[in-house]
């Protein structure tokens, strides 16, 4: 069953805002303290992305179901994706970042990219502790 915690958009302006948001949902969820904290930097990860990077603004949701999700859109002009997923190595920050995704892989369990000129989805998961009776 899914359960759908939290919807906003964000862009520059309400950023921290829905970061704060994001991180008070997940505080509540069925993590241990230091996976939320990395969940949390890799969601502001995603967001920053999308607004640097996807046309400025964005959408979030973020849900539980075994595991908790969070999918981040954006309508920009999409980027090949493939190199972005499954680094092994550290990869060398330029100018226009290249840390962001490295960063998400490295604090989530799950993370996939969906890019196209019509924009990107980027999705992030985590596994959830088991529910205590």
């Amino acid at each position: 069953m899914r359960q759908l915690l939290l919807v906003s958009t964000f862009d520059a302006r309400r950023f921290t805002e829905v970061r704060h948001a994001v991180d008070a949902v997940i505080r509540r969820c069925r993590l241990s303290a230091e996976k939320a904290a990395d969940f949390v930097t890799a969601v502001n990860e995603v967001m920053i992305n999308a607004v640097r990077h996807g046309g400025g603004s964005g959408e979030l949701r973020l849900w539980e179901t075994a595991d908790l999700v969070c999918e981040v859109r954006d309508n920009g002009p999409g980027f090949p994706a493939d190199r972005y997923l499954n680094r092994s190595e550290r990869p060398t920050p330029s100018p226009d970042g290249g840390m962001g995704l490295w960063i998400v892989q490295q604090t989530t369990d799950t993370l996939s990219i969906d890019s196209t000129t019509g924009g990107t989805t980027v999705r992030i998961g985590a596994v959830l502790m088991p529910r205590t009776s």
